[in-house]
């Protein structure tokens, strides 16, 4: 489906705020404001912001560790997210979730998974249980390279593809699992192929190219909706930063970073726009001024939001 002026400048607002806000909560986490770990996605804004603009608002995602993009392009409130970063009873999930387990339900978010590879078989369920209801939503699931290398990868394929259920699989083609390289955990050049063993089509796309990302997705969007089973879509993108906060990131080569930056979604995307008359370059400023002090604002919700009540902490809790 055309994307209008309105479409195209929301994907810029949306992939701008991605940046804002990952880049607070790295500065968060430096100030201790945030505990435990987060794994960003700073470089790769044009995958989730391209993905989820394929989706009707009433279709679902099911998240990753890295899924702080898939949240806010799902059109996520970033005060509450905020407070869930920060562990605060007005989150998300009450403070309860943090980085890698948020979810926003009544959002379409069924949540993030700490789990590699855990939401590709939890699609599984999710499409079966649409299929069984008759619903026409579909489930657009997200996960990494490094995920397409475990068993429940193939297993969950196989059984969508059987069953022909309404779900979109989604690789984030980061470059790599952890401190792995792709190019030496696959014999094959495009993770894409691997959909044709399952008898479902795959396509590898630029992931850093929105629009490009958003036609091959919205494209096994429509296919899954018809009833014509799941799709392999492969956003090859890059990670900017470690693969979390603990990462020392000793294994990559300054130049090869760079020559990733140099690829910057966000400034390509800002350029099309302009070049196209969409927006001007101050219009484009300010698009991303407003994101920035969006993100301040929801800091400023987050500080003066309460803390859980040590009372009530396990509520929630089932086993």
């Amino acid at each position: 489906m055309p994307l209008s002026k309105a479409d195209k400048r929301e994907l810029l607002r949306q992939m701008y705020s991605i940046r804002a806000f990952e880049e607070k909560a790295e500065e968060l986490y430096a100030l201790a404001k945030v505990h435990g770990t987060m794994h960003l996605s700073i470089g790769m804004e044009a995958s989730a912001v391209g993905s989820v603009a394929a989706l009707r608002h009433d279709d679902l995602i099911l998240s990753t560790h890295r899924g702080h993009g898939h949240c806010i392009a799902k059109g996520v409130d970033l005060n509450r997210m905020m407070a869930e970063f920060m562990g605060k009873e007005t989150g998300y999930c009450r403070g309860r979730g943090g980085s890698m387990h948020i979810a926003d339900i009544q959002g379409g978010n069924l949540g993030a998974n700490g789990v590699v590879a855990g939401g590709i078989p939890i699609a599984v369920g999710v499409g079966l249980s649409l299929r069984m209801q008759k619903r026409a939503q579909i489930v657009l699931c997200f996960f990494g390279d490094g995920a397409a290398n475990t068993g429940p990868f193939h297993e969950a394929l196989n059984m969508a593809a059987i069953w022909r259920l309404p779900v979109v699989y989604v690789c984030e083609n980061n470059q790599y699992a952890m401190s792995f390289p792709v190019r030496k955990a696959f014999a094959i050049h495009r993770i894409s192929d691997r959909a044709a063993g399952y008898g479902m089509p795959g396509v590898t796309v630029d992931g850093n190219d929105v629009l490009a990302v958003y036609h091959a997705v919205g494209q096994a969007v429509r296919r899954a909706r018809g009833g014509d089973g799941p799709a392999l879509v492969e956003n090859v993108t890059y990670r900017w930063s470690g693969h979390s906060k603990s990462d020392v990131d000793r294994y990559r080569t300054r130049e090869e970073i760079d020559t990733w930056k140099a690829k910057c979604p966000i400034k390509r995307f800002r350029n099309v726009l302009i070049g196209e008359g969409v927006v001007t370059q101050e219009e484009a400023d300010q698009i991303e001024k407003e994101a920035y002090a969006t993100v301040d604002a929801a800091v400023e919700f987050a500080e003066a939001s309460p803390e859980p009540d040590l009372t009530a902490i396990e509520e929630g809790v089932y086993c």
